[in-house]
């Protein structure tokens, strides 16, 4: 609005409210005043951030469980897929809030559901390529977990 009105300069709030026009933002008020509305909408918005975090596993959408259900329709190997992921995520382990601790625990079950889905198709896949990349990701992925369960042990998790 300022800038729609500048023959009217900087008018006092009782004026601006007799032509029609809102107050200035903030005018009136205090610093004093100012800042502590400031500190309780950061306070507000830390609350609000800290209660949104996960207690303690990650959510799974309900909806998602039905579609990871293996069904009677399903072939062996989708079956084998759904059930490899239904492991992962029921089988994750709770947040600690510690950023390094939940990268490994939580990498683990990854891990584990990737050589899990290898297995799938070694046993089900027909394509050379797809099984030599299973081969592979079955003996990367073990050796991962050997590497995360020495630091896991080693800083007493």
């Amino acid at each position: 609005m300022r800038g729609k009105l500048p023959e009217y300069g900087r008018l006092k709030t009782f004026q601006r409210q007799q032509i029609g026009l809102r107050p200035y933002p903030n005018e009136g008020t205090s610093s004093m005043t100012r800042l502590s509305l400031i500190a309780f909408s950061s306070a507000l918005a830390i609350s609000t951030a800290s209660a949104q975090q996960p207690a303690s596993k990650p959510a799974m959408d309900p909806g998602m469980h039905m579609k990871m259900q293996p069904m009677g329709s399903d072939s062996a190997a989708t079956k084998g897929y759904k059930q490899s992921m239904m492991t992962m995520m029921s089988g994750m382990p709770p947040y600690t809030g510690d950023a390094d601790v939940d990268f490994m625990k939580q990498m683990k079950g990854h891990h584990q559901a990737a050589i899990d889905m290898a297995k799938v198709e070694l046993a089900n896949g027909k394509d050379a390529e797809a099984k030599k990349l299973a081969e592979e990701i079955v003996a990367a992925q073990e050796k991962e977990i050997v590497t995360i369960d020495k630091w896991l042990k080693a800083k007493g998790k």
